[in-house]
């Protein structure tokens, strides 16, 4: 496993900080400010460098971009990675698990799942020197987004990508980010980048981590956490979640029971941002973009435009919601809804009717 190189922060003047209607301190600059690029455009193709295993059922994939000048993006954003399989093109989304601060590599964290195409061909296929192709980055899902003076992230298995992109970066700034993580995995064994981010949290004063294990594993006794995400469970490993901007990325149960314990909690729905993701038994994950409240709007009108028939095959075809919103009217941030519907078309084309699965939920 390839770790991230640790450094001590130099010492660093907190940034300027008001308060939000509540009274707690908001951060008035984001994640690296003046320090990191604008997102740029990605479009181009990838040769794979390495594939390193992380634990017994996932890899992370060390990409080389072609075009000089590295890539731009923000921390927690994700890739529409393309391969080709058997003379077929196939396309996936993925989180990219390195950091902005890296530009001329990228890395994507990769569970196997069984029947899985794209995983599969990741896993037993994919060699040094291969080349794969991508487009984005994509996705609002990132602090960068989001200032404030305190953070909380959860996640739930191979959900931690967001999160080891993020940390990733505050390691490589020195940035002073007070952040608590609470990580959820089945067994000590499925814990992704464990020895990396507790060496992280020894140099870094303001980091703070927590595995949630659900039993123990190869017969070692585990002494951490166990059990599954609580109100319970959070409320003692982080007393003052109210005051925390608040990220969850996990499968649907795990994001359901966040939620419950969220709203039992008290945490501000308005401070807290999701991400989720589908492990299909004949797919691999996929990730599904953060939808915020007023994204359904986007959906149901999208919805009335193509009397669903559209919107239904594409999510059929492995498409998120919030993808799809932005391929049918256009991302404010960025425009070109006429470039980004391509990408359903070619979905479309490759899954027409391949299966029959569940409405409204992105599969790989």
């Amino acid at each position: 496993m390839s770790h991230a190189p640790i450094f001590t922060p130099a010492p660093a003047t907190p940034a300027p900080s008001s308060t939000d209607p509540a009274g707690w301190p908001v951060e008035t600059e984001p994640l690296g400010a003046g320090l990191l690029p604008p997102e740029a455009d990605l479009d181009q193709e990838l040769v794979c460098r390495r594939v390193l295993p992380v634990t017994h059922d996932t890899v992370t994939v060390v990409l080389q971009p072609t075009r000089l000048g590295g890539v731009a993006f923000s921390p927690g954003q994700y890739l529409t990675l393309g391969v080709d399989i058997d003379g077929r093109r196939v396309e996936r989304c993925y989180t990219i698990s390195s950091p902005p601060t890296r530009p001329h590599l990228l890395t994507i964290t990769v569970k196997r799942v069984p029947g899985g195409e794209v995983s599969g061909w990741i896993h037993d296929r994919l060699r040094p020197g291969d080349r794969v192709h991508a487009t984005g980055p994509r996705g609002a899902f990132s602090v960068v987004e989001h200032p404030a003076a305190r953070y909380l992230l959860l996640s739930g298995g191979s959900g931690i990508t967001p999160t080891l992109s993020t940390l990733r970066t505050v390691a490589d700034l020195g940035d002073p980010m007070d952040v608590v993580v609470v990580h959820c995995a089945r067994t000590p064994q499925d814990l992704l980048a464990r020895s990396e981010l507790e060496a992280m949290s020894l140099v870094h004063p303001g980091l703070r981590l927590h595995w949630v294990c659900e039993g123990d594993g190869d017969g070692v006794p585990w002494p951490g956490l166990t059990g599954r995400v609580s109100a319970e469970l959070l409320a003692t490993a982080v007393p003052d979640l109210a005051q925390r901007e608040i990220f969850t990325c996990g499968p649907p149960p795990y994001m359901s029971a966040v939620r419950e314990a969220l709203a039992e909690l008290g945490a501000d729905p308005a401070r807290c941002h999701e991400e989720s993701f589908v492990l299909g038994s004949a797919g691999a994950p996929t990730v599904a973009r953060e939808v915020p409240v007023a994204e359904p709007l986007a959906v149901v009108i999208a919805l009335a435009l193509y009397n669903g028939t559209l919107i239904g095959e594409a999510l059929r075809a492995g498409l998120a919601l919030g993808v799809l919103a932005d391929a049918v009217l256009g991302d404010p941030r960025r425009g070109h809804p006429v470039a980004a519907f391509g990408s359903v078309a070619g979905a479309l084309e490759r899954r027409w009717w391949a299966d029959r699965r569940i409405p409204g939920v992105a599969y790989a």
